[in-house]
């Protein structure tokens, strides 16, 4: 390789720079701010990053951030096993459903941010960018408990896109006394560890050259997700990777 994508790909490997990482840490506070000036959602919502910014692989051209705003009142999605229902665990129905829940969370982003600045989508609210936070896809979710017959259950998220349909995913630990299981987390700081800090480097990498390739016309860059690019960088073997050269010290 020449001494010129030698550096091309060091450059490539690093996270944010501190203005970037600053921009998304007060997007972030900002949308707390704007549910804690919300009478509903003040007590009943809880807001949690996930997405490339959480696995610390964004990179400054894919700079948005995912931000998951979770009902905490008392409804939540049950899957209970079979032939059991929700008498078997003291369970009863509630009355607020995921639709009032959503309208809730865009009157809240409207009134602190303004209406130009919230686009209501199918699964998820498009915060828009300006010179003091990144662009943000907001999503409310209900808790789904998983349950076992003998009453433990874990805990995941729930949607009900606006044109039909739901969504069951399974983010990272919530509550401290329910079990969250989050594999593409862990999954990511293991993978990390055992490459020598290699791993996240060299998806940021393989994102670059994805959005350069797409900067200069080749369609074949356009289809790819960086999720997908994740999963594959994950799937090659451990030692392959602790063969490259780019690494960062500070990434968990």
């Amino acid at each position: 390789m020449s001494r010129e994508w030698e550096t091309i790909f060091s450059t490539w490997a690093q996270s944010s720079g501190a203005t970037e990482s600053e921009r998304l840490e007060r997007t972030i506070s900002s949308i707390k701010n704007a549910l804690s000036a919300d009478d509903r959602l003040c007590t009943k919502s809880k807001v949690y990053v996930q997405g490339s910014y959480r696995n610390r692989v964004n990179v400054k051209q894919d700079s948005d951030v995912d931000i998951g705003i979770l009902y905490t009142g008392n409804t939540f999605y049950p899957d209970y096993p079979e032939g059991m229902s929700q008498s078997d665990f003291g369970n009863i129905d509630s009355d607020h459903t995921y639709r009032e829940f959503k309208d809730e969370v865009e009157i809240a982003l409207v009134n602190y941010y303004g209406r130009a600045a919230v686009h209501r989508g199918n699964k998820a609210f498009d915060l828009h960018e300006n010179t003091y936070r990144v662009d943000a896809d907001v999503v409310p979710v209900f808790e789904h408990r998983y349950y076992s017959r003998d009453g433990s259950y874990i805990c995941g998220v729930q949607i009900y896109p606006d044109n039909g349909g739901s969504i069951i995913n399974w983010p990272e630990r919530l509550y401290d006394d329910h079990h969250w299981p989050n594999q593409h987390y862990e999954n990511g700081v293991s993978k990390n560890t055992n490459t020598g800090r290699r791993y996240k480097s060299v998806v940021r990498i393989l994102k670059k050259l994805r959005n350069t390739m797409a900067d200069k016309g080749i369609a074949a860059a356009n289809p790819i997700p960086g999720f997908l690019i994740e999963c594959l960088v994950w799937n090659t073997p451990t030692l392959k990777i602790r063969e490259t050269e780019p690494k960062r010290s500070d990434d968990f």
